[in-house]
């Protein structure tokens, strides 16, 4: 399935991964609000048989950031209300239906660091590089960037970005937690299908406890937090399929953990 500028298709023996990548190229796949909020209604409407997704950018670049060409003229209402339409779209990212992976390479730049930064995991490829040009450009960050970055990589490091210009590459941008992985140029695709296909295989309730529940617990107070975990353990290992699965580590069907 093709909408203007991204396409998507489910991979997997069970079409349980759905890749989902920004063919805005030319552009060097720079964000526009059709984009945002085609990306909006996939995730809406996942299929149910997809486990997880992966987010892959088109041609050298993951996503350059907004688009300055269609950027438009708007009051402070009407810039408040576009931020927010924003928010809403990246929401259906960061506590959609399933996991995502971002495959990333090339500029990972303004909005596009703000796409990534909703999804859950970051595979970088030793092209890319990161930076928050809106400083330079007399405007602030307005996907959300301002509340997901710094759980990232930190206030301090953020506000140099803006700041500054300054630019990370693929090894200081993993080394500070942009990228949870680090793979050769031209691999990143491949091994977020590789971690797609790993966590589709998981409990379900388990990858939506980490999704959903994790976050909110980081954000609670510990004594909160201890309650929400608890509430959490319990609601997912009574799930018929976290029961079997220790049923099968019990029984010897199951791997152990091993190095590496």
């Amino acid at each position: 399935m093709s909408k203007k500028h991204i396409h998507f298709e489910l991979f997997g023996e069970q079409q349980e991964v759905a890749i989902i990548r920004l063919t805005r190229g030319a552009k060097r796949n720079a964000l526009n609000d059709g984009l945002i909020l085609a990306l909006r209604d996939l995730f809406e409407k996942m299929p149910a048989s997809v486990r997880a997704a992966v987010i892959d950018g088109e041609g050298e670049h993951f996503c350059a950031g907004l688009d300055l060409s269609e950027l438009q003229e708007r009051d402070a209402s009407q810039g408040m209300f576009h931020s927010r339409m924003w928010h809403a779209a990246l929401e259906h990212v960061q506590y959609g239906p399933v996991p995502v992976i971002a495959a990333l390479h090339g500029a990972v730049v303004g909005g596009g660091l703000e796409l990534a930064s909703a999804c859950h995991i970051r595979v970088a490829d030793d092209t890319t590089f990161y930076a928050l040009p809106e400083g330079s450009r007399g405007i602030f960050v307005g996907g959300g960037g301002a509340v997901r970055i710094p759980r990232l990589i930190g206030t301090a490091r953020m506000t140099d970005m803006m700041l500054t210009g300054r630019v990370y590459d693929a090894q200081d941008g993993e080394r500070i937690g942009l990228a949870q992985y680090l793979v050769p140029a031209g691999t990143a695709f491949d091994k977020a299908c590789e971690l797609a296909v790993r966590i589709a295989d998981n409990a379900p309730m388990t990858n939506y406890a980490l999704t959903h529940v994790l976050p909110r617990i980081a954000d609670q107070p510990a004594d909160q937090g201890f309650m929400t975990e608890a509430m959490m353990a319990a609601i997912a290992q009574s799930a018929p399929a976290a029961k079997e699965r220790v049923r099968a580590f019990l029984e010897g069907r199951a791997g152990k953990v091993r190095k590496g």
